[in-house]
């Protein structure tokens, strides 16, 4: 049976996240103290001062930590995924996985990338539920705004759309009155995963090219294209990643079409369920479409096998 590790981004941060993982994993801890030059226990554990576990400069290198200290205590109980992928920042911690860069090298660049992405303010994401991308686009180019752009294709009925807020509030409305169930602002600072993050692809790019990458143990799906990371293309795929939207339902879809017998089991680890349910929602459409291969002596594939670990503590 092929297993599948998944990693959750910005948006599952938690105060009180990580639990016991810090006091499992000191060494560690203390290794990304030194890196952030503060304590990451005490920001998980308490949120931080004024909020700061909600300022992306301060959510993106915790999620990371917490997700990597999950990873390698579920590491003492099972061998190597047969893949991995990440939802946005999640894809650091899927690549540290693979051995792609070790914990304190991923932890830099998610710093310097959480840094550069914070810089572009004056736009946010929303949500839509309900409608199907060929229609969201359709809606997109008809209402005439050009500055919003899809994000993250998630679920084929789950889409994420970037711009300014301004805009986006006006898309809300004209999407509700076309069937949205849900057309909605999530909590986050900026347009992410839009051009209009282009500087902060920019600004990162230089240092990734000058980062020695090693190639991966095993299969990393890449948000930017929906298949495996090559490895002559890691610093120039992670750059568009962060100016691209994240396809989601395309990287699932992949490893659905190339398991072998059993369907995958697919583990997000930390914790959450969001990925999950994610994974199941593309399952079912899938047998809507009647596009999911079986044998006729096997129960239906929605029972693709789907888990939340919590490694340690409390998540």
């Amino acid at each position: 049976m092929t297993t599948v590790h998944m990693f959750a981004g910005q948006g599952s941060q938690r105060p009180g996240m990580g639990g016991e993982l810090f006091e499992r994993f000191p060494e560690l801890t203390a290794e990304a103290d030194e890196v952030l030059g503060y304590s990451i226990r005490d920001l998980c554990l308490t949120g931080g001062r004024n909020g700061q576990l909600d300022d992306t400069r301060y959510t993106q290198p915790a999620v990371y930590v917490v997700n990597a200290l999950a990873h390698r205590a579920l590491r003492d109980e099972e061998r190597d995924p047969d893949a991995a992928l990440g939802h946005s920042l999640g894809e650091y911690n899927a690549l540290a996985a693979a051995g792609v860069f070790t914990f304190a090298e991923g932890l830099r660049l998610v710093a310097a990338r959480a840094e550069a992405m914070a810089a572009v303010t004056g736009g946010g994401l929303s949500v839509v539920i309900g409608l199907k991308e060929t229609l969201l686009r359709f809606l997109l180019h008809r209402s005439g705004f050009e500055s919003v752009h899809l994000a993250n294709l998630n679920t084929p009925d789950q889409l994420v759309l970037a711009g300014p807020r301004d805009d986006l509030e006006m898309m809300e409305l004209i999407l509700e009155d076309a069937g949205a169930r849900t057309a909605r602002r999530l909590p986050v600072s900026g347009p992410f995963h839009s051009p209009h993050m282009s500087p902060a692809a920019r600004e990162l790019g230089p240092l990734l090219a000058a980062t020695p990458f090693r190639a991966p143990r095993f299969p990393v799906i890449a948000n930017r294209t929906g298949r495996p990371y090559r490895s002559e293309e890691l610093a120039g795929t992670l750059t568009a990643q962060i100016d691209h939207p994240v396809r989601w339902t395309e990287s699932v879809e992949y490893l659905l079409d190339e398991a072998v017998g059993e369907p995958p089991r697919f583990v997000e680890i930390g914790g959450g369920t969001v990925l999950t349910g994610m994974v199941r929602q593309i399952v079912r459409e899938r047998e809507r479409r009647g596009t999911v291969r079986q044998s006729p002596d096997e129960p239906r594939a929605s029972h693709v096998r789907t888990r939340a670990v919590v490694s340690a503590g409390k998540q």
